[in-house]
């Protein structure tokens, strides 16, 4: 997840109530091992074909091992002079054909509709052609990369745009201050705008468009929040058992109100469900601002304020008034 690659020489292209995100694939083919969006009972098949895009030498993977990170020294050539400071990934991932690549994979790359921090567009998803070279890089044998690539990036497309989403929702409650907040929250959440249309941006109602600044996977650094759950899990099976995230990225927002931008840290955990009936995989994602004094105020805001909309008759009181 979270995967914007690139390569600057291309010239193609919560658990508030942990978000519900389900996909359909139906055919026989399956995501390789490598890829973290792999499901043993999902069935996978090509993704809808991608629309050719504008090069960015910008975009690129946030996924980074858990014990990498970039020294203070970049003058000095090494591995960490081969990433990208925005997305923790390799910048230089190639749109060619391997020699002994047996499939042949589009490159064109979609545009998501993450706008960048810097203001130049919004961000891009990689093509299944680099997608097959990071899962290379990663070091998934080729002859496992048979099937399902093309499958694997429409998945990864479609989870990063719901994540993106969550977002969007709480910097339209939050970006104007904790009072305008807790006016939407006490509403719970049957206002939330997240789940109505992907691309509806803050400024619906009147708030600043968020950007992505820069991103990163850590998938080996369970969050506290995943930790807690697998104990509760331990303790109570019954009402918290789940299988551990199978992914975290680490996404950072630009959060802007009257002219002053200020930067927060959004956690994501990645969580796979049991499959639909129609065999359809599900993934649930937490999406939640990191805690800080502020953002932890945030937190018990959108939780209390559902909470008590619900049990205070809410949902029954907004039925009549319609």
């Amino acid at each position: 997840m979270g995967w914007f690659w690139a390569n600057s020489d291309v010239s193609v292209v919560n658990a508030r109530a942990a978000a519900h995100h389900g996909i359909a694939f139906a055919s026989d083919a399956s995501p390789p091992p490598g890829c973290p969006m792999h499901n043993s009972s999902a069935t996978t098949s090509a993704a809808p074909q991608p629309k050719p895009m504008s090069p960015s030498a910008e975009t690129a993977c946030p996924y980074t091992p858990a014990d990498q990170s970039l020294p203070n020294d970049t003058s000095k050539s090494s591995k960490y002079s081969k990433y990208n400071p925005l997305n923790y990934m390799y910048s230089d991932l190639s749109q060619d054909r391997t020699p002994t690549q047996a499939i042949s994979l589009p490159t064109e790359r979609e545009v998501s509709t993450i706008p960048k921090g810097d203001g130049q567009g919004n961000w891009e998803y990689p093509s299944p052609q680099q997608m097959y070279h990071a899962l290379l890089r990663k070091g998934t044998p080729e002859s496992e990369l048979k099937e399902g690539v093309e499958s694997m990036v429409s998945i990864h497309n479609f989870l990063n745009e719901g994540a993106w989403a969550e977002i969007v929702e709480w910097e339209r409650r939050f970006s104007g201050g904790l009072m305008r907040g807790w006016k939407m929250c006490k509403k719970g959440e049957e206002g939330s705008l997240a789940g109505a249309n992907l691309e509806v941006g803050a400024n619906e109602d009147e708030v600043s468009q968020p950007k992505l600044i820069r991103f990163q996977g850590r998938p080996k650094e369970m969050t506290p929040k995943a930790a807690m759950i697998q104990v509760m899990g331990y303790v109570y099976p019954s009402a918290f058992a789940t299988e551990p995230p199978f992914d975290r990225h680490d996404w950072f927002v630009q959060r802007e109100h009257q002219g002053k931008k200020e930067e927060v840290r959004y956690v994501i955990d990645y969580y796979s469900g049991p499959p639909e009936p129609t065999g359809e995989p599900v993934f649930y994602l937490d999406v939640r601002p990191a805690i800080t004094p502020t953002a932890a105020v945030e937190r018990m805001m959108r939780w209390g304020g559902d909470v008590w909309y619900r049990a205070s008759g809410g949902v029954v009181r907004q039925q009549q008034s319609n």
